[in-house]
């Protein structure tokens, strides 16, 4: 079992206060400690009036003073630390995830506008740290309706059958199995096809069967899941296989799901920047129940 923390971001803001809720409930399923972290954005010692002796001292921090009130009821608490730091909160977070197995923040804080969905130190931590980040959005996102799906709790991942990433299915079985929740897993197709010809502007469907398409794409999905099936055996695997659009789906299905699993690009020899990648930001944005971001497998030597 590992026991490196759970770490959750507080800021005082409600989006913040579910965001802990859900650590705290993870942090007691995967045994681990919970670490509570607020990052001050504007240090004291950028005040030219002000003389700093130290770091700041979390005792003394109201945010976590809030947090320790918040907190001081709940029964069968893990070993919480509570952590004060100073700086930018986007850069500061990302930086933990080096010392963390798993990093949960809302959805939006107290800072940027008001407008944003999802606010930028939540994005910049999703993009960059080295463990998982966990996104807890607000309650009320209403998206459309998916395919039907039985009771009970329930893990969708998303799976990119030309770029599968084991972390993704392994962060996604793992997490199941933890919440003795079913596995729906999404992987979508292009349909239909289209390819340009030699006349200007003019696209045409290839001669392509979409029910063969389908069922290449399933014998794929079932080819990666195999042997994640072998070492969960008792997480039942849903393949969802469709046409269309891959985030549209995902956030369709994230409707009364547990939590959503995706990854995050690789870093490519043309752009050796970390990206989120298109699909990963619209579940972010949009998605109705947490989202967890996994970063990519380290590359083979």
């Amino acid at each position: 079992m590992s026991t490196l923390p759970v770490i959750a971001a507080v800021d005082g803001s409600d989006d913040s206060l579910r965001a802990l809720d859900w650590a705290l409930d993870t942090a007691r399923r995967r045994q681990a400690p919970l670490r509570v972290v607020h990052v001050r954005q504007y240090a004291a010692w950028m005040q030219a009036d002000v003389l700093v002796a130290g770091p700041p001292v979390a005792e003394e921090d109201p945010v976590l003073g809030q947090v320790r009130a918040h907190l001081a009821a709940v029964p069968e608490q893990p070993d919480t630390e509570y952590v004060a730091l100073e700086g930018a909160p986007g850069a500061v977070l990302s930086e933990l995830g080096a010392t963390a197995q798993l990093l949960v923040l809302g959805s939006r804080g107290r800072g940027g506008f008001a407008s944003l969905i999802l606010g930028s130190n939540g994005m910049a931590a999703a993009r960059d740290a080295e463990c998982p980040v966990v996104v807890v959005p607000r309650p009320g996102r209403e998206v459309h309706e998916g395919a039907p799906a039985a009771p009970g709790p329930r893990v969708v991942v998303g799976l990119q059958v030309d770029s599968s990433d084991e972390a993704v299915l392994g962060f996604a079985f793992a997490e199941a199995a933890r919440r003795e929740a079913r596995l729906q897993v999404v992987a979508a197709y292009p349909s239909p096809v289209q390819i340009w010809t030699a006349a200007p502007a003019q696209i045409v469907p290839p001669p392509v069967d979409d029910r063969a398409v389908e069922n290449e794409t399933r014998a794929l999905v079932e080819g990666f899941l195999a042997p994640h099936t072998a070492r969960y055996p008792d997480v039942a695997a849903e393949p969802y296989v469709a046409p269309g659009d891959a985030a549209g789906h995902l956030v369709a299905a994230s409707k009364d799901a547990d939590l959503v699993v995706v990854g995050r690009h690789r870093r490519r020899l043309l752009a050796p920047a970390r990206l989120l990648g298109s699909v990963t930001q619209a579940v972010l944005l949009h998605a109705a129940s947490p989202v967890a971001v996994v970063p990519p497998s380290p590359p083979e030597e």
